[in-house]
Formats: C-alpha cells, sequence, structure tokens
C-alpha cells in the first residue's frame, strides 16, 4: 500500500494555454537564432497568432517542432497555410523530418534556438513572456484543493524545465515535482514515479501520449484523464480507448472525491 499520493499534470494546453507564448518564442527563434534563408518575418507577425499555427498545434509532441511549423507559416515560398495544412497534418512527423534533413538541422537545434529565444525574452522583459501564458484557473485551484488533502502534485511538461518553474513560481503555484523535456519521455517518468507514489491521475491534452501511458505495462493502472479545454484535434473526444475519460473543467472537482 503506497502512503504517498499523487496526480499528475501537463503543462501547455492544461495549467496554461500558452499558444501565444509559442508562437512569439518560435518567431523569434527563428527570426534571431534560426538562419533560414527561406523565411521573411515582418512586425505584424508578432501581433496575432496564425490561424494555421493554432490549427497545427494539436499535432505537436515536442517545442522543437514549433519552429518547424513557424518556419513552414513564414517562408516565402510554398507557405504552410489553411488552405494545404491538411496534407502537412495526414503525414506530420514525416514532413517534419523530410525539414530537418533539408534544411540539415537536428531537433537538438531546434531545441537550443527555442531555449535561447526564451531566455532572451526573460532577461529583457521577465513579465511581458510570462503574460504570453493565459491560465486556467480552474486547474490551479485543483492543485491547491489536493494539496490542503495532502495529495502531491507533478508536472510534466515538454518544455524546458527552468522556464515551466519561472511560469508556476510567478503564477503562484508550488508543485512538489516537475520535470521538463530534459527528464525523458513522459511514460520513463511516470514509470518511475509508479514505484513511489499512488498515481490518482495524469491529466493530458495529448491523446496519444495517453494511449502510449495505457499500452505499457509499468503505468497501464493510471487513472488518464484527456483535458477537454487542451489542444485537441476534432476526433481526439471520440472514441476513446483503454478507459481514458474526457474531463472537463467543471468536473475536476469530482476527482478529488473520486
Amino acid at each position: 500500500m503506497y502512503s504517498k499520493k499523487l496526480f499528475l499534470f501537463d503543462f501547455d494546453g492544461v495549467i496554461v494555454d500558452g499558444m501565444n507564448e509559442y508562437w512569439h518564442s518560435a518567431l523569434l527563434a527563428c527570426q534571431k537564432y534560426l538562419g533560414s534563408p527561406e523565411i521573411i518575418i515582418e512586425n505584424n507577425h508578432f501581433k496575432q497568432v496564425s490561424n494555421t499555427f493554432i490549427e497545427m498545434r494539436p499535432w505537436v509532441k515536442y517545442g522543437w517542432e514549433m519552429l518547424i511549423i513557424v518556419h513552414e507559416i513564414i517562408k516565402r515560398e510554398n507557405s504552410l497555410n489553411n488552405k494545404n495544412k491538411i496534407n502537412f497534418q495526414k503525414k506530420y512527423h514525416q514532413n517534419c523530418k523530410e525539414i530537418l534533413l533539408k534544411n540539415s538541422w537536428s531537433s537538438e537545434h531546434l531545441q537550443t534556438c527555442l531555449d535561447k529565444s526564451r531566455k532572451y525574452q526573460i532577461d529583457k522583459d521577465f513579465d511581458s513572456w510570462v503574460n504570453l501564458h493565459k491560465p486556467f484557473y480552474e486547474v490551479i485551484d485543483f492543485i491547491e484543493r489536493i494539496k490542503k488533502d495532502k495529495i502531491k502534485s507533478g508536472i510534466i511538461t515538454t518544455k524546458g524545465k527552468i522556464f515551466a518553474e519561472k511560469i508556476l513560481s510567478k503564477l503562484n503555484i508550488f508543485p512538489e515535482l516537475i520535470f521538463g523535456y530534459e527528464s525523458g519521455t513522459k511514460v520513463e517518468i511516470a514509470s518511475e514515479l509508479s514505484n513511489e507514489y499512488e498515481i490518482l491521475g495524469f491529466i493530458e491534452d495529448r491523446k496519444k501520449t495517453l494511449v502510449d501511458i495505457k499500452e505499457n505495462n509499468c503505468t497501464m493502472d493510471i487513472p488518464c484523464y484527456l483535458a477537454d479545454w487542451g489542444y485537441l484535434k476534432k476526433t481526439d473526444r471520440n472514441n476513446l480507448p483503454y478507459e481514458i475519460k474526457l474531463l472537463k473543467l467543471k468536473d475536476l472537482e469530482q476527482l478529488v472525491a473520486i
């Protein structure tokens, strides 16, 4: 019998809406650090998130993929737009690999560019960078509620840990555990944690991640919840497998009772 209980949370799309931050930081990374001759960046790009970017967001697994999407949107020729995005989505991972190869990039290089972009903004104007994130206050309240019930909270994000910590601190959220992309995959982290904690639930807005959790022998017993308020594909809510439950913000309090 476990003496320690834990709830796990994804970060972007679950605790905060980071759409503006990802667009702005990826755009700045393309401008300052990527050095691609194929793109043109105008001031109005920074004023509003591209609709195409919003439509592509549910396909993204890792932060560095954001640079690929932004790069393709702001290309001088054959740019990614609402007319051709469906074709890109159909072979999303293959397209990302081909763009890496074509430009002689690596995922590590793109992630470094994104991290540099964030550090630049933090050093220049920390509050402006933090304010690009819009918190889901219902989730923040839920984290505070479970803490009163002696239940720990853990956050697993594909952001760098240092950046997640800065945002959480500004929002006065202090989870017991925070894991960034440096710590490994979400399945690996959850598997390790399951040796020490009774994991009461994992709230995530990427369906494939929850499926991976359920298909792993070490984590298959973790209750999984798909965040209805997150970055979901249109089909994600349909026919959820492995007893993965669709969770709405208004139903968070019910999890405490469970």
